[in-house]
């Protein structure tokens, strides 16, 4: 059995995100900026200790007084102390700026995330959207909702979040589409996570960097905004602000010429460490290369299914099964009138080269063909239910619960992000309904099930800390989490070396023997589909061209393709035997 190593299988991107904070703060500017910032807030939160005078506090012989010990930083044209002010100015133009912030990165996420993630007309209505509230210019507008706003600078401040949104969508939007199709996130598709959990939780976490970047430039944006409005005159003259302050001093700017100074030098400090903190995690990022733009082709004519009748015992039924992807003013299919059953509790090898389909084929049965693709015609009927009929909801329902899917590449499948037990335990939550106490004890119980030594440390991992072997198995303990009909597992074994293929494979079957369950293998390694198959499908240029028990295949194949990739793969076939699966336990 495979220990833990995380000293050889530490990834780059999890090294990265635990040295991410350090890097910044031993940026000398990146520390800089991050310490002004601290005091600013921390100054904005303990105003009313920090500053010696009620901002209101007025005192008549002290107009535009000069600096004393009284009036650390001199008095206003009122007479009140600018050191004061300035400190519940901190406050209140915080509080302005983190409004437009908030609202910005609320309706700019959001729309950014369903874009991102669903696209299509959503994709493109909300890009709609945001183009037009990003034409508008954003002072006249804020300028004529004042007239119906009134005085208060936070209403003002949260039309102008709306304002700035268009910046968070279009971000998050380009960021969704560069990380939806990964293999993680299909991986949480297939354990029947819902998209709302998919995008907060595995997506939004990724994508979170370039977010606070954009969110610190538009605080500064804001808090310059802000005082641009109240320097004209239009915020409450009662209530102390940074840009009110500019706007007195500027008013006495001959008599206490000094007076200006203090208030613009809060903006101007303030605004320039934030944006000298986002560049600073900038440069800490990597960018990602925008995806690639798919032609636009018309709908395919569906073509009527053929209406055929399934016996009692098949559990999944495909017939002529086409399935295309958009090419150059045309479809291209990749599965070809593909027609296979495969029975109740039986384990169904799908063989072919690489590129020959069997994949497509597995991913047309899951509802999670690639960008573009989709099933021209044909039939997939699965327990008497037609799958091209469902809608995303209703194959929502299935996938995870009963049809549940293992991958071949199990590093690139777990999320990075999340310890293995929370892996574990959100689709059981999610998809089963039980308590959290309830899926961690099942959860536990599987990790010990699929043969980890030392289950409660493997549930506290991340996926960096363990083998690939183990990674294999955590996969399997979640795939069969939730006890389902069908298990599609695409090339389960590929990854790994000889002895722990030979372990993978022997769970697998120990598995489908007891709770019952159908195995679709995707694999192109005969020796393993001689190991454990009950029937065979050879596929080839996506099409499936001979289906014959497994015994029967290996001893008088029917096809010359499928002689010659026997031929290929055997040194000896005459001295090669076929072993029977394991009778199914009682």
């Amino acid at each position: 059995m495979t220990d833990i190593s995380s000293t050889q299988q530490v990834s780059t991107q999890a090294l990265k995100r635990t040295s991410f904070l350090w890097s910044v703060l031993r940026n000398p500017l990146g520390l800089l900026a991050t310490i002004i910032l601290l005091v600013v807030l921390l100054t904005a939160i303990f105003a009313p200790a920090v500053a010696p005078f009620d901002p209101s506090h007025v005192e008549i012989f002290k107009v535009n007084v000069a600096p004393s010990s009284d009036y650390w930083l001199g008095g206003d044209g009122s007479g009140r102390d600018i050191f004061s002010r300035l400190v519940y100015g901190a406050r209140n133009t915080l509080v302005g700026a983190s409004i437009a912030v908030a609202v910005a990165a609320l309706i700019g996420v959001t729309g950014g995330l369903a874009a991102g993630y669903y696209g299509r007309i959503l994709d493109v209505a909300s890009s709609w959207v945001a183009d037009g509230l990003m034409a508008l210019p954003a002072i006249i507008v804020l300028l004529a909702f004042f007239q119906a706003l009134g005085s208060s600078i936070h209403l003002s401040m949260a039309v102008f979040g709306i304002m700035l949104s268009p910046g968070f969508f279009r971000l998050t939007r380009s960021l969704v589409r560069s990380v939806r199709n990964e293999l993680y996130v299909d991986a949480a598709r297939v354990s029947g996570l819902s998209d709302f959990r998919i995008m907060w939780r595995h997506i939004l976490l990724v994508i979170r960097a370039p977010v606070v970047i954009q969110a610190s430039i538009v605080a500064g944006i804001a808090i310059v905004i802000q005082a641009g409005l109240e320097f004209l005159g239009l915020g409450d003259a009662s209530i102390p602000t940074w840009g009110g302050m500019l706007q007195d001093a500027f008013d006495n700017l001959y008599v206490a010429p000094i007076s200006v100074y203090w208030p613009g030098l809060a903006i101007a400090i303030t605004v320039g460490s934030l944006v000298l903190l986002a560049n600073v995690i900038r440069d800490r990022m990597q960018q990602g290369d925008a995806p690639p733009k798919v032609s636009r082709l018309p709908k395919p004519e569906p073509k009527p299914s053929p209406i055929s009748s399934v016996s009692d015992d098949t559990l999944l039924d495909i017939r002529d099964l086409v399935v295309g992807y958009p090419g150059k003013g045309e479809w291209k299919q990749v599965v070809k009138a593909v027609t296979m059953s495969v029975k109740r509790g039986e384990i169904f090898g799908l063989v072919g080269e690489s590129g020959s389909g069997k994949t497509q084929t597995a991913f047309a049965v899951l509802g999670l063909l690639s960008k573009g693709g989709r099933i021209l015609s044909g039939s997939i009927t699965f327990d008497g239910i037609d799958l091209t009929a469902l809608s995303a909801s209703q194959m929502h329902a299935l996938r995870g619960k009963r049809i549940a899917y293992v991958p071949q590449e199990p590093m690139s499948n777990l999320d990075p992000s999340f310890r293995i037990g929370w892996q574990l335990v959100e689709p059981m939550v999610s998809v089963l309904g039980i308590s959290q106490a309830e899926a961690k004890e099942r959860a536990l119980a599987l990790l010990a099930r699929v043969g980890l030594p030392h289950p409660e440390r493997v549930f506290q991992c991340y996926p960096h800390q363990i083998s690939g072997g183990m990674a294999q198995r955590v996969l399997i303990a979640g795939a069969v989490s939730c006890k389902p009909d069908l298990l599609i597992a695409d090339e389960p074994t590929t990854a790994l070396d000889v002895t722990v293929q030979a372990e993978v494979l022997e769970l697998m079957r120990d598995l489908q023997a007891e709770y019952g369950m159908s195995i679709i293998l995707v694999t192109h390694n005969f020796g393993v589909v001689a190991d454990m198959c009950d029937t065979v499908a050879v596929m080839r240029d996506g099409a499936v061209v001979e289906t014959a028990e497994a015994r029967k295949l290996f001893a008088a194949p029917g096809h010359e393709y499928t002689r010659m990739l026997l031929d290929s793969v055997l040194e000896d076939p005459d001295t090669r035997t076929y072993s029977p699966p394991k009778e199914a336990s009682a």
